[in-house]
């Protein structure tokens, strides 16, 4: 089973891939690696968006054999590897709380600067919707991190005590 997470910045999945990680399952973050490419796009906030590389990210799903593996990220482009994950997955909280996650945080620059935050209230009023009337689930993560995890395991159908080479 592949689990696409998806959803706003400050939602978790950063977070939620770093647990599954820590209990033995596969993950990658399709915002690092060369998954992703910047593409210049003067209609948004920031002057530009990030789209998957399709053809590294369906050889990445293709590639993966035994036990559950999530995957994470956000880009226009996502619904085109739909066929290939069992579940799209949506982590979402309230505005406010992603607003403050992603203040918080030390372990990624972007949201910090004024066009960072006006793409991120963009993105949840026009991308969110989307991506909640695409996913197969929709899970809430204004709970621990740890609630969270077992959610998705169960999504995925691992149990926790399940683990799988990285």
């Amino acid at each position: 089973m592949i689990v696409l997470l998806t959803g706003m910045s400050g939602a978790g999945k950063s977070a939620a891939l770093r647990e599954l990680a820590a209990r033995g399952h596969a993950v990658q973050d399709l915002d690092y690696d060369g998954y992703s490419v910047l593409v210049r796009n003067p209609g948004q906030p920031v002057g530009w968006e990030q789209r998957w590389d399709l053809g590294r990210v369906r050889a990445l799903l293709d590639a993966h054999g035994a036990g559950p593996l999530f995957v994470a990220g956000t880009a226009p482009n996502q619904s085109a590897v739909y066929d290939r994950v069992g579940a799209v997955v949506l982590l979402t909280a309230e505005p406010d709380v992603l607003l403050a996650r992603v203040g918080a945080r030390t372990d990624n620059p972007y949201g910090k600067d004024a066009a960072g935050l006006a793409q991120i209230r963009y993105d949840i009023a026009e991308v969110e919707p989307r991506l909640r009337r695409e996913a197969t689930h929709i899970v809430r993560t204004d709970r621990s991190i740890q609630e969270v995890v077992e959610v998705l395991l169960g999504i995925a159908g691992a149990s926790a005590g399940d683990h799988y080479p990285k």
